[in-house]
């Protein structure tokens, strides 16, 4: 059976800690660009956590929600790239092929989420933080387009390992970095070809809805309100 990576946010478990965001940076080498290039739009968050606030003070809400690419299956970013760097997977992911990107930014422009970020630099980790980089996935350079990947490097090793032991991928084996971290598993990774995994279950919930689901994208993240 083919894989369908998709994805569930319960909004209603968010606290906004950040420790997703924390843990993406420290799985995928996602670089910091200091208060100076970030006042200047130019942070690069490959998930981020948007905070909405409800009621007048002091009787104000908080919610949070945390936005990372959707994978779309109609993914408005991958037609427009003129070298084919996005593209779409078998296994229903949004790819992005490094050295094919030529960093035109058409796919930033394209994009109705705002989770495409250009390298408009190359990174520098000041000593020891050098040594925390991840060798599993590749140090991005200055002219390239970078986004979530669903931890595929994670994918990827979840797959091979299970092949080796003769057995499909179970339910909740592979978790990206941003679930794994989730102190209250708010974030639910699984396959939704399976009707039996816990992520399928939650994208049929009469709590979900998609974001920005009107532009007709197709996205593979649920939130559950």
């Amino acid at each position: 059976m083919s894989h369908r990576w998709g994805m569930a946010v319960d909004l209603d478990r968010c606290t906004g800690c950040e420790a997703c965001v924390t843990a993406c940076r420290a799985e995928n080498n996602v670089p910091t660009v200091g208060p100076e290039q970030a006042a200047r739009g130019r942070a690069i968050n490959w998930i981020r956590v948007e905070r909405y606030y409800e009621g007048e003070f002091p009787d104000v809400r908080v919610k949070f929600r945390p936005v990372l690419c959707q994978q779309c299956d109609a993914a408005p970013c991958e037609p427009v790239c003129p070298t084919y760097a996005s593209h779409h997977t078998e296994e229903g992911l949004n790819a992005q092929v490094y050295n094919r990107c030529i960093g035109t930014r058409y796919c930033a422009n394209a994009c109705p989420y705002n989770v495409r970020f250009f390298d408009f630099a190359n990174p520098v980790w000041d000593k020891p933080l050098h040594l925390q980089l991840n060798p599993d996935v590749s140090v991005r350079e200055v002219g390239v387009m970078e986004k979530c990947t669903f931890c595929v490097q994670r994918i990827n090793e979840g797959k091979t390992r299970a092949k080796a032991e003769g057995r499909e991928v179970r339910d909740g084996e592979i978790k990206p970095a941003c679930a794994q971290a989730c102190p209250t598993t708010a974030i639910v990774f699984g396959d939704l070809n399976d009707p039996e995994s816990e992520v399928s279950r939650l994208s049929h919930s009469p709590r979900g809805s998609k974001l920005l689901e009107d532009l007709g994208t197709k996205p593979k993240i649920t939130y559950l309100r």
